[in-house]
């Protein structure tokens, strides 16, 4: 039996994250069943209780090094896991991680990794030193690809599919689940609904959070109704709560810190989302809900131009325009719908492509 260890931002309670967990397991398994996984973990008695795999406490030597001692495959990612941009001690775990895998002789896979920003000196040269040891690299976008090659990294080449979220299957029970959820809210699909993504960012956004209430406002007096949706638990409630707070016609807040079915579930009951996070724009485009992105890291600006998209506004504008694009999407939402679904057909072909090379090479 083939036993891999998955390593990334897990156990944190970061909606995307988990979702990218949630999706690798999914397609290693649709691929081959009896893979044995084991996963580093923040929080390794939910993860196990959550994806039925094994997990170990990531901050742990002993015991990251013991799985990984005992297993055929290191896999890392995917996810924005090798940036500096939340500090280099970030980027020095990823790597040390991947660094222990060679020294005990593990082939190391990178699965639809987001590579960077990396912009400290000692990062770019750690990013050199130790990605141009493992053995298998696919990124998810075209802009991973470049990053790792102007870091100097020539070795193994690199080949780019998508983010692993873009493989899931949308059931119907997931939409289900998804409505039950809204309607406890006190959402009502006799009106189109509007789901709204927000996060706090370095510096200030909170002219951005006043804009984009406004534009709630205005989808309000349409007859629209608002859902902020927190994908990171607790963090995304605050600043979802202060941009409702803006507003001066009534919106909602989803309460409690949902699963990744039951997030994908809520995003496809949507009408329409505005989005910051990452992960709440896959999950909309993997449901075919029209979409408007927020740009607050180069990851968004190259999802989007993978659905021949661009953001409405970027966090740094002096000015932020975003009515024009939500009103140009709400004004043709079958068509934006169509446009997705042929958009994503290609991306997840890619996304599942990455479990079959993982397949390949065990």
């Amino acid at each position: 039996m083939a036993k891999v260890v998955l390593s990334g931002y897990y156990g944190f309670d970061n909606t995307g994250d988990e979702a990218i967990l949630y999706s690798i397991i999914q397609a290693l398994r649709d691929k081959k069943p009896a893979v044995d996984i084991t996963v580093l973990s923040n929080n390794p008695a939910k993860t196990q209780e959550l994806y039925g795999v094994k997990a170990v406490n990531r901050w742990r030597l002993n015991e990251a090094a013991g799985a990984i001692k005992g297993c055929d495959m290191l896999i890392s990612g995917g996810g924005s896991l090798l940036q500096d941009v939340t500090g280099l001690k970030s980027l020095g775990y990823y790597l040390g991680v991947i660094a222990l895998a060679r020294s005990l002789g593990k082939p190391v896979f990178f699965y639809a990794q987001g590579i960077g920003p990396v912009t400290s000196r000692a990062g770019r040269l750690m990013m050199k030193l130790v990605v141009n040891r493992v053995q298998q690299i696919t990124v998810r976008d075209e802009q991973s690809k470049n990053e790792l090659q102007a870091m100097g990294v020539n070795r193994p080449p690199t080949a780019v599919t998508a983010d692993p979220v873009l493989g899931l299957e949308i059931s119907e029970e997931d939409r289900r689940l998804g409505r039950q959820i809204l309607e406890s809210h006190g959402i009502d699909f006799n009106k189109p609904v509007l789901g709204v993504s927000v996060r706090d960012w370095k510096g200030s956004t909170g002219t951005l959070k006043q804009e984009l209430a406004r534009c709630c406002d205005r989808f309000v007096e349409k007859g629209w109704q608002v859902l902020f949706l927190p994908l990171h638990h607790p963090g995304d409630i605050a600043p979802c709560r202060e941009t409702a707070g803006f507003m001066k016609n009534s919106s909602a807040v989803l309460a409690g810190n949902y699963n990744v079915q039951e997030f994908i579930g809520i995003t496809s009951s949507c009408t329409m989302l505005v989005g910051m996070r990452l992960h709440s724009l896959v999950f909309a485009a993997r449901a075919a809900v029209p979409l408007v992105g927020i740009s607050y890291d180069p990851k968004i600006d190259s999802f989007l131009k993978q659905l021949n998209l661009t953001p409405a506004c970027r966090v740094e504008d002096e000015k932020y325009d975003i009515l024009p694009y939500m009103e140009k999407v709400s004004a043709d939402l079958e068509g934006e719908r169509q446009r997705l679904k042929e958009a994503v057909k290609v991306l997840e072909k890619k996304a599942l492509h990455t479990a079959e090379l993982v397949c390949r090479m065990l």
